[in-house]
């Protein structure tokens, strides 16, 4: 499946090494139509080493809608006098001739990135960021109205374009949990690549498949409902009654049972209840009423 995610293809112009002569070319008229990102750096800077190929890859992943000048301040020094340069790594960036934006110093590389799409939006375009929010948004519909298989052949494509998003790879990952291909699931997030391997996204769907595997050994909810009503103090019971609720779909039952085992024995099973609800609360949505009802009930309790 092909996503049309970005702009035409970059040219061979879209990043270039500009000197004191050419920087009237490449930088102000340049900028005329295309906003230009100028990066002011030194062989002798360590940050700069950083921070260049950061820059040029978030321009080259624009697809033409951003350009990038790189300006050596030793052979540049009128420049770097005139746009008064105290430090490198500086970067500025022009539209219409003029700068609009800037930053001194390296920055993580999403930084770079939310720095780089800031520009674009700044001159009217459209950041790659803004196509594959959309993009993943749309699979997020496809999952949550149960066509999963859609849902991941779209986070695929998203992931193709680029490989460390965090919310395409948990995406991915809960579509084939919602397929039933546990295993599938747990090699992905396996092999998620490190830098996105501790991202939010990524935990919920950890989380998930956590939850999914208990699922396949869950009890019958009708007995061990029958059970706990008999045996208010059975815990195992009662967390075997959660576990198969949320097998069946009814998170804030299993959280209400969870939270009752809690009040009756918070040590039982050397914490089993608070964990299991922490599972849970990192699976579902931060904003799901069932997970802002079940984190004040339970630090009601923590705290009383």
């Amino acid at each position: 499946m092909e996503l049309n995610l970005t702009a035409n293809a970059p040219g061979a112009d879209l990043i270039k090494d500009v000197s004191e002569a050419t920087f009237m070319t490449d930088v102000v008229e340049a900028s005329q139509t295309t906003p230009v990102i100028v990066d002011f750096w030194a062989p002798w800077c360590g940050p700069c080493k950083t921070l260049g190929p950061q820059l040029e890859a978030a321009v080259t992943a624009a697809k033409g809608a951003v350009k990038m000048a790189k300006v050596n301040v030793d052979e540049a020094q009128m420049i770097a006098g005139q746009l008064q340069i105290q430090s490198i790594p500086t970067v500025y960036a022009f539209f219409k001739g003029q700068p609009i934006d800037g930053f001194q110093g390296a920055l993580p590389e999403s930084e770079v990135k939310a720095f780089v799409d800031k520009v674009i939006k700044a001159a009217g375009g459209a950041a790659p960021g803004d196509a594959l929010a959309e993009a993943v948004e749309a699979a997020e519909e496809m999952l949550a109205e149960g066509a999963a298989t859609d849902a991941a052949q779209t986070f695929a494509a998203i992931l193709g374009e680029d490989p460390q998003h965090a919310g395409a790879y948990g995406g991915m990952v809960r579509a084939h949990i919602a397929m039933g291909e546990l295993d599938q699931a747990e090699a992905l997030l396996n092999g998620a690549p490190i830098e996105i391997s501790k991202a939010p996204e990524l935990e919920a769907a950890f989380a998930q498949l956590e939850l999914a595997r208990q699922a396949q050994n869950a009890g019958p909810v009708a007995e061990l409902t029958a059970t706990v009503e008999a045996e208010p103090d059975n815990h195992q019971a009662r967390f075997d009654l959660a576990q198969a609720l949320y097998a069946k779909g009814d998170a804030e039952q299993a959280v209400s049972q969870l939270l009752d085992l809690f009040r009756r024995d918070r040590e039982w099973n050397d914490g089993a209840a608070k964990t299991q609800l922490f599972t849970i609360f990192d699976a579902l949505k931060p904003n799901d009423p069932v997970v802002l009802n079940g984190r004040r009930k339970l630090s009601s309790m923590i705290f009383a």
